[in-house]
């Protein structure tokens, strides 16, 4: 009788984690669809990212360090370039902070996709978890396989650093994405760092907010309490439009999160002290599914809530007419292709700038299914298409 018990337990935790598993892992299976069909795919040259996206959107982001932002349209790979870069059989590793949603693994489909094109082969993707101990584990494991490029998103700038100064000493040439270790300089610890237009996608974000509202409310803010300045400048972007456009709208409240899963927490105790909250900006989508679960369990049905990045979640909750009205979306897919682009530059000894963006773009529920394609390559889930109609 206990084994017969024990063997019901086991089947219904393996169903039951499955089940779990089936929205996450939704990305990964049409990724790992879409890397199939890369591999038949004719490429076509200049090797560039995707020539569909509007190159006359001014980049209001900076570097790290300041820097001033130069268009991902102009990395461009000849056929002659790729030729040169195959016959090099370089092998290159990914170490992300963190791989569990939509965007990470655009990113990641993107990088890989594109070094398939050049020849490269990937021997590692590493999954950090926002736990910088874990990504210093990542990059020894990583080390061994003796990569001659690393593309990466550092969890913590600082407590990275020492193990990325170990990779470059070692001949590896980064690339960075969003995030530089402390200390580093590009061109001599670094190639350089992709990123989106983080500023601009705060201001859509503002954008949102203020047309959602009408222009008049009490609003919170939950940003990311670790020194990330692609985050930084979304959420200073986002303040400042509320401020400058949005004057009858006021920041009641803000509320810092380490970890995507800190969010609920944060916004039901916002929600709790500040009941007659009109909305919440919320850093990235993960929290922002958070700050949704929040607003359900204190009955703010009619919260509004803006963020950045288009996740599957957000986009059906936009699609839907939910409570997410819209966003500043990256383009990950194309983040990925630009990194590695910007590796293919680099083992070729190219010119290369310090700092690379691919630019933003406002997502409403009239242009989310357009948006999503030219964000990931590929059209959005049925449920997103159903949703929209």
């Amino acid at each position: 009788m206990k084994k017969l018990t024990s063997l019901i337990v086991t089947i219904l935790l393996i169903s039951s984690l499955a089940l779990m598993g089936c929205g996450k892992q939704s990305a990964n299976t049409s990724g790992q669809q879409k890397n199939e069909k890369a591999a038949t795919e004719k490429v076509t040259y200049p090797l560039t990212i995707n020539p569909e996206i509007p190159s006359d959107q001014k980049i209001l982001s900076t570097g790290p360090n300041g820097e001033t932002a130069t268009p991902a349209a102009t990395l461009q790979l000849s056929e002659e370039d790729v030729k040169k870069i195959k016959e090099g059989n370089y092998k290159a590793a990914i170490s992300m902070h963190y791989a569990g949603n939509d965007f990470s693994t655009a990113i990641i489909n993107g990088v890989k996709d594109t070094f398939e094109k050049m020849g490269i082969e990937v021997v590692a993707v590493t999954d950090a978890q926002f736990k910088p101990e874990k990504q210093i584990s990542d990059i020894e494991t990583i080390m061994a396989k003796k990569p001659d490029v690393i593309v990466s998103l550092p969890v913590d700038p600082v407590a990275t650093a020492p193990a990325f100064k170990k990779a470059a000493e070692a001949g590896v040439k980064l690339i960075f994405m969003d995030s530089v270790p402390k200390g580093f300089q590009a061109g001599k610890d670094y190639v350089s760092v992709v990123s989106s237009d983080n500023y601009g996608n705060g201001i859509y974000a503002g954008e949102v907010m203020g047309e959602a509202l009408k222009g008049k409310g009490k609003i919170g803010v939950i940003f990311h309490d670790v020194d990330f300045f692609v985050n930084n400048q979304r959420k200073e972007a986002f303040e400042t439009t509320i401020k400058e456009k949005y004057p009858n709208i006021k920041i009641a409240v803000s509320g810092g999160i380490i970890t995507p899963n800190d969010a609920e927490k944060v916004a039901s105790g916002m929600l709790a002290r500040n009941p007659d909250l009109d909305g919440i900006f919320a850093i990235w989508d993960v929290p922002a599914e958070g700050t949704l679960a929040a607003a359900r369990t204190a009955g703010k049905n009619d919260l509004v809530i803006t963020t950045v990045d288009l996740g599957t979640n957000v986009a059906l909750q936009i699609a839907s007419g939910g409570n997410v009205k819209g966003l500043g979306a990256q383009l990950p897919y194309e983040n990925g292709a630009a990194q590695a682009l910007v590796a293919g530059y680099s083992l070729l000894g190219k010119q290369l700038d310090p700092f690379y963006v691919v630019p933003a773009m406002k997502v409403t529920q009239e242009n989310v299914l357009k948006v999503w394609k030219m964000a990931y390559r590929q059209d959005a889930p049925e449920v997103i298409q159903n949703a929209a109609k």
